[in-house]
């Protein structure tokens, strides 16, 4: 192994880690840099941790500093306790810019990992891999400080419990205007351990059961909730809602704060206009700002700015996988074709930046990346000044393309522009002098050009580790773009990652939730399972191939016997036989990740529809019962299934003579219309009898006269075979499905 010291304030390491970690140096790959400042003259690191034997990104960028971290594990709590020290626990993600500004400020100083390896015994977590442990540990954070953000710092006792927290800590006194900074509060709770543990102990133990009793409570009643919690969800967020900018509220601003399906769902429901107005201008004006790039595609993680202008930069997939359907969903309810581009720039850019060669999908891109002098900067790689552009497109394309990008000199950040749209062609190209269509040329052209330029700059880091559950998420998002918009490829797309996402992450029947390079990681979460589901189902509704559905059947057996609360309704977050943690979650909260109880319940209901079973409308029924759904901004997913439970379904099977494809035709009288509750199958005939197995409303059909046949039942009742497109579309309308 590459010559490293004695990490600071550590106790002596054993041969066998020392070993293991010289033969994980001997492996790493020729690509492999360190992340550390505290390197030798032959640029190998001085210092070298636990956490270079783990799979995760994140885990691995903190492997060289002097902090003697541990990953999460049994042994170093034993190891507490035999110290008789408290642990500290910092849980953060690959992508997290505030977890770099800590890294370097506080965990890459050595007097400060001297105190904590001497003080305490250090454990990092990557609260991707392990949301459970994160979910835990922010609750208490929240409690104690009434707020919570990564990275999360919390002072555990050897028993796992709480007894103080935060989130980012300046490293010193006055850093950043604290009065008190991390270094500081490190010897000051060392000292309280020491000099007042049983009061310390005590108070852990109170803020314990707080924990307990906040992450594993039910709703009280038992009952279904009813339709009128979907006007009061409406009425909140249409007195929330900003009229000028969209969304809710002002700075920060994330996609997920505004339910746009939910309020299309009730547009279509109520037919009023206000409701397709504020999801519709919401989407528009998210894909005009920053925090869309708006030269790759997808969009970054939140705007710190009300105006969407000025985004958190790491783009993350399960935002993009979440967002897609947005955008399908509103350009089918308004007819707005603008919103289904949007949709298709986000799925090239996956494709492009966060799709691995075996299929899969990669987690996330970082918000930092290196400016001209090798120091990292947030957003360096999307900003353009008027001088590169100029470099690039020459000088009177610079004009153009920088105007209606709103590139100019005073710029957003340190004098560098962040590329956004919003100005209408019409009104910008008088002021350039320049006819639209020439602007919009412009603007064509130099897209592609700019983004090549770009990615000669220092990119982003990739955290190219795979998650069940995100992956789930963007396998809906293609299968529903294909079946949307009439697109094969992108069904392959998602065939391919579903075949991928079960061959590695499912290799024995039970599904995990993270592979990285071979390596897989811990159990599944519910979450995990609910999302992969929901892909399977979506998958086959795109393609009618049976095996999706039976793969979505055989993991919702698994959700019913190792995470359903068989009394009392609903789901936890972790299976009857996982990892004992301080509480067992029962997820109340849909953030920007939704819940797997939220996700699973629609499923429930789709699974219903298409298997006419009714225990899967029950099942959904007892979980909906157990949510709290009072608060509006809670659980909005669960309010998408809580919307079809009360709303009329119909069924739709097309039978084609021979081939899929030759029900094109009357499949584009559903594609132009949101239908959220309506479940469409396209088949060849030879396939409907096999297809009848498991859903029994195809028992029978044919294509008649040879020709493709569409069958369209709703609530139980069927109209007449159909066998033309304007047909098919007159009896949508007549059954009431919008």
């Amino acid at each position: 192994m590459s010559p490293t010291a004695d990490l600071p304030g550590a106790l002596p390491r054993a041969r066998d880690l020392t070993e293991a970690l010289v033969a994980a140096w001997d492996s790493r790959g020729a690509g492999y840099r360190p992340r550390t400042r505290h390197l030798l003259a032959d640029g190998a690191p001085r210092f070298t941790n636990r956490l270079l034997l783990q799979a995760s990104p994140y885990l691995r960028q903190h492997a060289h500093n002097p902090v003697d971290w541990r990953p999460w594990s049994d042994e170093a709590f034993a190891e507490a306790a035999e110290r008789g020290v408290p642990v500290l626990l910092s849980v953060g993600y690959a992508t997290c810019h505030w977890c770099h500004v800590m890294e370097e400020e506080s965990f890459e100083d050595p007097e400060i990992a001297e105190v904590i390896n001497r003080s305490y015994v250090p454990i990092k977590v990557d609260r991707e891999e392990r949301p459970d442990v994160d979910a835990v540990y922010m609750a208490a954070v929240q409690a104690l400080t009434g707020r919570g953000g990564w990275p999360m710092t919390v002072w555990l006792t050897p028993e796992r419990e709480p007894w103080y927290g935060g989130t980012y800590y300046p490293a010193r006194d006055g850093d950043r205007g604290s009065p008190t900074g991390f270094l500081t509060l490190l010897q000051h709770l060392s000292g309280l351990w020491g000099a007042r543990r049983v009061d310390v102990v005590a108070e852990a133990a109170r803020l314990s059961q707080h924990v307990r009793a906040s992450l594993s409570a039910r709703a009280s009643g038992g009952s279904l909730p009813g339709r009128e919690r979907l006007e009061v969800a409406t009425a909140y967020f249409q007195r929330a809602y900003d009229p000028r900018d969209g969304g809710v509220g002002s700075a920060p601003k994330f996609p997920s704060s505004l339910p746009v399906r939910l309020l299309l769902r009730e547009h279509a429901r109520t037919g009023e206009a206000a409701l397709l107005q504020m999801a519709t201008h919401s989407l528009r004006r998210m894909a005009e700002g920053g925090m869309r790039d708006q030269l790759g595609g997808a969009f970054h993680r939140y705007a710190v700015d009300r105006r969407w202008l000025v985004p958190h930069f790491e783009k993350m997939l399960y935002d993009n996988a979440l967002l897609v359907p947005a955008y399908l969903e509103g350009a089918q309810a308004s007819g707005d074709e603008a919103l289904i581009g949007v949709a298709v720039e986000v799925l090239e850019d996956v494709l492009r930046t966060l799709t691995c060669s075996e299929g899969g999908f990669w987690s996330a891109t970082d918000a930092d990346s290196l400016d001209p002098s090798g120091k990292l900067e947030e957003g360096r790689s999307f900003t353009w000044t008027p001088e590169e552009l100029a470099m690039v497109l020459g000088p009177e394309e610079a004009r153009l393309v920088g105007a209606w990008f709103g590139v100019d000199r005073q710029g957003h950040l340190d004098g560098r522009s962040v590329l956004h749209t919003g100005r209408p062609l019409s009104a910008l190209a008088p002021q350039l002098g320049v006819s639209e269509v020439h602007l919009r040329r412009a603007v064509e052209r130099a897209r592609p050009i700019l983004l090549r330029a770009r990615s000669q700059r220092p990119q982003p880091l990739l955290d190219d580790k795979v998650l069940a559950g995100w992956n789930g998420l963007m396998i809906s998002a293609f299968a529903r773009a294909a079946r949307a918009l009439g697109r094969p490829r992108y069904l392959a797309v998602a065939q391919r990652a579903a075949d991928f996402t079960l061959r590695a992450l499912r290799p024995d029947g039970r599904l995990l939730r993270s592979w990285r390079g071979g390596v897989r990681g811990h159990q599944a979460l519910m979450e995990d399972y609910a999302f992969v589901i929901a892909g399977m189902i979506d998958l086959f509704e795109g393609s009618a191939d049976l095996r999706w559905l039976e793969l979505a059947v055989e993991l919702d057996r698994e959700v019913e016997a190792r995470f359903e609360d068989a009394e009392g309704g609903g789901w936890y977050a972790t299976a009857s036989d996982h990892e004992v943690l301080l509480a067992r979650e029962r997820p109340s909260y849909d953030g920007a990740v939704p819940t797997g109880a939220s996700v699973h319940l629609l499923s429930l209901l789709r699974l219903a529809s298409l298997t006419g079973q009714d225990r899967y409308r029950r099942r959904a029924d007892a979980g909906l019962a157990s949510l709290d759904l009072s608060h509006p901004w809670a659980l909005s997913e669960a309010l998408l299934a809580l919307s079809r439970r009360h709303s009329p379904t119909a069924e739709l099977l097309i039978v084609c003579p021979s081939d899929r494809g030759e029900g094109a035709p009357l499949l584009d009288a559903v594609r132009g219309r949101f239908l959220p509750h309506l479940t469409a199958l396209v088949v060849p005939s030879c396939e409907v009898e096999r297809l009848a197995r498991l859903v029994p409303w195809a028992e029978g059909r044919a294509a008649i006269d040879g020709r493709p046949t569409a069958y369209l039942c709703e609530d139980g009742v069927c109209a007449l075979p159909i066998r033309d497109a304007e047909g098919l579309g007159a009896a949508l309308e007549r059954l009431g499905v919008r």
